[in-house]
């Protein structure tokens, strides 16, 4: 099955679990407030993920500890020039999670509340729009975000831009791209790179032929258009073509490719798994630790489900105060999408861990 919804996510309550902090928390929650923190478990190392030779590790770990409103679905986050962070996901309307703190979060409402008519035409009438992505800069917060329905390749990805981020500020700057049943890729999952020639890129794309790239014009937001071509930066072609959620990073002299692998958006049933695999180049093409192309099914594995963590992925990649921050989703055992954030080491090789 192509592509599984991305619904709105039903509150509950939330456990206190019992693994260390990824750092010092705030203040300890208050009444209602919620815990999120993985117990860790035996998960093994499957195939050439985890960290390079000399370090030993046998289990993923556990998310570090957030507090507050974090039910999410298909984070991204952002450092806000006058500091704190602010994280949006998929929701009707587009949800939006302030923090001071990148520990305690509160729900700041939604970047639409008076929805996104103009987006309606993609989703069947529905207002959940999908895997936003947000980034700052030229003094404004740029925000792409998808709007689809259920296994359906008739997809859209849209930008806002706001210069506080604050709901209701967003500005409509239109559509980016779109597909159809014809168009044999998916126009979802959006995120922005800026390489290091100061060129603007969107990667997006689930299922069917996998990761595309296609090139943006920095004055405005938009599509190039002296640049018009779609390039291909990840294919599966096996369990029925499962890879999404591209997220770019660069680091070091590489650009990193991080992707989704197999299925979300089954609770606790969901096998989501995050992986990688690096390019000189922006344009690709991006390999795996053994050398094998991502688009021919390469990728290494750096985190998947472990103990009461189920279907880790969709993630983002923040550098902060103290080293590059993973941010992803996953399920709880009883269902629920929570917020996920651990530090990202990188090992002799240069390949990323999960710590």
């Amino acid at each position: 099955m192509k592509r599984p919804a991305r619904g709105l996510i039903v509150a509950c309550v939330l456990a206190v679990a019992t693994l260390g902090t990824l750092r010092p928390a705030a203040a300890g929650p208050s009444a209602g407030e919620a815990v999120a923190q993985g117990s860790g478990g035996a998960a093994t190392v499957r195939g050439s993920g985890g960290p390079a030779s000399g370090v030993a590790l046998a289990d993923y770990p556990g998310p570090g500890r957030v507090t507050g409103d974090v039910l999410v679905h298909d984070p991204s986050m952002v450092k806000a020039p006058a500091g704190g962070y602010i994280l949006v996901h998929t929701a009707d309307g587009l949800g939006i999670k302030t923090s001071t703190d990148r520990t305690a979060f509160r729900n700041a409402g939604v970047v639409w509340p008076n929805g996104a008519p103009w987006t309606t035409a993609y989703t069947g009438g529905s207002r959940n729009l999908w895997a936003p992505d947000i980034s700052y800069r030229n003094g404004r917060y740029y925000l792409y975000y998808s709007a689809s329905s259920f296994g359906s390749s008739h997809s859209a990805i849209f930008l806002a831009t706001s210069t506080t981020g604050a709901s209701g500020s967003w500005t409509n700057q239109g559509m980016i791209i779109e597909t159809t049943s014809s168009s044999g890729y998916n126009a979802i999952d959006p995120n922005l790179v800026v390489d290091d020639q100061n060129v603007w890129w969107l990667s997006f794309g689930s299922f069917w032929s996998g990761i595309k790239m296609i090139r943006l014009d920095p004055a405005t937001g938009r599509r190039s258009t002296s640049d018009t071509a779609i390039r291909a930066l990840a294919q599966r072609t096996t369990a029925s073509g499962a890879v999404e959620a591209p997220f770019i990073y660069r680091h070091g002299g590489y650009y990193y490719l991080f992707v989704s692998f197999d299925l979300c958006c089954r609770g606790a049933q969901s096998t989501y798994r995050t992986m990688v695999g690096r390019s000189a180049s922006i344009t690709g093409p991006f390999v795996d630790r053994n050398g094998t192309r991502m688009t021919s099914g390469g990728g290494t594995e750096i985190l998947a489900g472990h103990g009461d963590i189920h279907g880790p992925g969709h993630n983002a990649v923040l550098s902060d105060f103290d080293g590059d921050v993973l941010v992803y989703h996953y399920y709880a055992d009883n269902g629920s999408a929570r917020l996920g954030i651990n530090l990202l080491g990188w090992d002799s090789s240069g390949w990323p861990y999960v710590y």
